[in-house]
């Protein structure tokens, strides 16, 4: 028996984590609409989630723990897929921010990074960014 094997992979298990992060809070509203259950399926598949894992995860008793990286970008990545899964269906509503607040804390962000991060981020995903910013973004 390998040591992989006992221990499991640890980037798999970062992945299935995160992935049950997203599908927690696409279910957040009560409903998986039919967009939010598409990306769940591409993100199954970019982070190689198995399906007997998807199944799991999709079952409401399950409760996977969040393992931040270590790099920063990766951080910011994985908070990036957050925002996505929940524009999935355009609308951001008030139990999706409190799940993502936790999930930025969660991932290492301190509670005022987090608040300006997602300020931030709600702003460019609702396509409500002032011209500094797009210009900022154009730039880049």
């Amino acid at each position: 028996m390998s040591f992989t094997d006992l221990y499991g992979n640890s980037e798999h298990r970062r992945n299935l984590a995160h992935f049950a992060a997203m599908a927690t809070l696409a279910a957040s509203d009560g409903v998986i609409d039919e967009q939010e259950k598409e990306l769940l399926d591409r993100f199954a598949l970019k982070l190689n989630i198995s399906v007997e894992e998807y199944k799991e995860v999709m079952k409401p008793t399950n409760k996977y723990p969040i393992e931040p990286p270590i790099d920063s970008e990766k951080r910011l990545e994985r908070l990036y897929d957050l925002f996505t899964i929940i524009f999935a269906d355009s609308v951001i509503d008030d139990e999706e921010m409190v799940l993502l607040r936790k999930y930025a804390i969660g991932l290492g962000y301190s509670t005022e990074t987090a608040d300006k991060i997602i300020k931030r981020s709600v702003k460019i995903f609702s396509g409500k960014i002032d011209f500094e910013d797009y210009s900022y973004l154009l730039k880049r």
